[in-house]
């Protein structure tokens, strides 16, 4: 769950109708998803609407649709977290193709020369779990989370271990390494807010080092105070859920929430 929905302050909340009854009725262990998310849709009333969509649309593999959809995408929205939970959201980009199907329960994408950060991958180093996120803009509108548990293979390993997969398809771009992810759950992301793109031919930059050409301080960020190691963060401490789990069952709107929360809700006004 966000922490902020749009227009309500998340801190101004009353707390959830969350009762030991609820609690028991979301214990039970046959479901699919966290313990968070069952105790949510009880509270929430939208336990039935959850179910149905674990049983006719999550899967622990990637069907026919879904190997044919992903060999056509072009983006990869990739979520990770470090062992203490901080969370970090990158974009991963090439050629249609660039995300390899391996088999119906294990994908891979390339790594290529960035920043040197590596803070996707040094998140995956101590916490295997990722979240991917799919979606075509251009014509289907519509997108496929895939959940799963991940490695990172440096590209001459890769290469021996799946001979069969095709090399670079960009000039400029020969992936160093390469995250193997093994599917957990993959599921469907509605259309209903995904706007239509259209798709606009350019050239490409691909492997470039040229600063200008890679955005360079595009944020004005360089000469702005840097952050301070050991400076005070927000306090959080999660309560362990079990993996894997979908994210995607919210109980609808804040609009729609709204009535079911008892108390005053405070707005968030632009300053």
């Amino acid at each position: 769950m966000p922490t902020r929905r749009r227009g309500i302050s998340a801190a101004a909340l009353p707390p959830l109708p969350i009762t030991r009854e609820v609690q028991v009725e979301a214990s039970g262990a046959a479901r699919p998803g966290s313990t968070g998310e069952h105790l949510l849709q009880c509270a929430f009333g939208s336990q039935q609407r959850a179910d149905r969509f674990y049983a006719e649309q999550l899967r622990d593999r990637l069907l026919p649709r879904m190997i044919e959809f992903i060999t056509r995408m072009d983006m990869l929205f990739v979520a990770t977290s470090d062992t203490h939970g901080e969370c970090d959201a990158s974009l991963r980009a090439g050629p249609p193709g660039f995300i390899r199907v391996l088999d119906d329960r294990t994908l891979a994408y390339p790594e290529y020369r960035g920043n040197g950060v590596h803070a996707s991958l040094g998140n995956i180093s101590g916490n295997a779990h990722v979240g991917l996120l799919m979606v075509d803009f251009v014509s289907d509108q519509i997108g496929l989370h895939v959940n799963g548990t991940a490695r990172i293979v440096e590209d001459a390993t890769f290469r021996i271990e799946y001979p069969d997969v095709h090399g670079d398809q960009a000039p400029g771009r020969r992936a160093e390494r390469w995250v193997v992810v093994g599917v957990e759950e993959a599921y469907i992301h509605c259309r209903k807010h995904i706007p239509r793109m259209e798709r606009v031919s350019q050239r490409r930059e691909w492997g470039t080092d040229d600063p200008a050409r890679k955005g360079g301080d595009y944020f004005r960020a360089k000469g702005t105070p840097p952050v301070v190691p050991g400076s005070e963060r927000r306090a959080y401490t999660p309560r362990r859920r079990r993996f894997p789990s979908t994210t995607h069952l919210s109980g609808g709107s804040a609009r729609a929430l709204r009535p079911r929360l008892a108390g005053p809700v405070r707005r968030i006004l632009p300053s």
